[in-house]
């Protein structure tokens, strides 16, 4: 039974659609259970997924015509989720073991694009999700991870891609021990829009996060960047903290940056902060005074901007990739 149908489309109040409401994100009409292609992913094994009460993952999971399976243990496995037609979509369920990474890229040039993710990690992984959709396209993700005894998950996102972007992420720490950091960049360049949404549950104690998100935001683009951060009761020895930094390159751009904090136990670490400011036009005379020109000072500024998001990110294979496209983006806008 498709579940979709029956929830309730929720109110722009509800903290998760304040910025990009689902109407907005919808690729039709929200009464409409459109046709999908499917997403074309280049490992794993077909699989099923169960259906959800929340209402993006429910309509993701309706439309869906593939649901990947993908088992990692001490490996590096890279992705190439390529995505065409009108509207496209799929499900990818995770388990990892061992120490391994897993890469990411999403490209293509579909116009809508849904993807659903669940993980269930031991051991520690390192994820890496690589926006490169083309200009155009829309695109709804939708993560579910649970971090279990003394394994860690590093996620790290780099959001070059797209015009309308909506992602949402939870993270559930459910052992004594478990341990995530995150770290998104978002480039926000003609009139793009880039809106991440957080949530990260302690749910017992002795546990670790930390979010990073930094947005550079030219044009007219727009960055959303919002995260709820819960500490259940009892969950003593936590240690949390969530940071937003936004860089405005232009007087038209726009960010928003809205960290929350419930903390419901009573011996922990909890911290929460967000920045926005212009661009340094200190650092830009000096580049451009040893030959740069402005675009080019400009850009090697946002790179080290948004690259300085991945600071907890250990892995040197995800950071070498997410440099490389971050790299590429750039060059391309430079050159137009």
């Amino acid at each position: 039974m498709i579940q979709y149908p029956k929830i309730a489309i929720p109110l722009r109040s509800v903290h998760l659609w304040r910025y990009t409401p689902w109407k907005r994100i919808h690729p039709t009409k929200v009464e409409e259970m459109p046709a999908a292609d499917i997403i074309k992913i280049s490992d794993g094994n077909d699989s099923k997924m169960e259906d959800s009460d929340e209402i993006a993952r429910s309509f993701i999971h309706s439309i869906s015509k593939v649901c990947k399976s993908i088992t990692l243990s001490d490996e590096l496995l890279e992705l190439d989720l390529r995505c065409s037609g009108h509207i496209c979509a799929g499900e990818i369920l995770v388990q990892s073991s061992g120490n391994s990474t897993l890469i990411i890229r999403i490209s293509g040039d579909a116009g809508w694009t849904g993807i659903r993710l669940i993980g269930e990690v031991t051991g520690t992984l390192s994820v890496a999700v690589i926006n490169d959709l083309s200009g155009d396209g829309h695109l709804l993700r939708c993560e579910d991870w649970s971090v279990g005894r003394d394994s860690t998950l590093e996620f790290a996102t780099l959001s070059t891609g797209g015009f309308l972007n909506k992602s949402d992420i939870r993270v559930t720490l459910t052992h004594n021990g478990a341990d995530v950091r995150g770290g998104i960049a978002s480039n926000g360049h003609g009139s793009r829009h880039d809106d991440h949404h957080f949530e990260i549950e302690h749910s017992v104690g002795h546990t670790n996060s930390l979010l990073v998100m930094h947005a550079a935001c030219d044009g007219s683009s727009h960055s959303v960047g919002t995260g709820i951060l819960t500490i259940c009761e009892g969950a003593n020895g936590s240690d949390a903290g969530q940071v937003f930094r936004n860089l405005l390159l232009s007087e038209k751009a726009r960010a928003e940056a809205i960290p929350e904090l419930e903390v419901l136990a009573d011996d922990v670490k909890a911290a929460h902060g967000a920045a926005s400011a212009p661009i340094d036009v200190d650092q830009l005379h000096y580049l451009e005074s040893r030959g740069l020109s402005f675009s080019e000072a400009s850009s090697l500024i946002v790179e080290g901007f948004l690259m300085d998001a991945f600071r907890h990110v250990k892995n040197q294979e995800v950071l070498t990739i997410l440099r490389t496209r971050l790299l590429v983006h750039l060059e391309c806008l430079i050159n137009g």
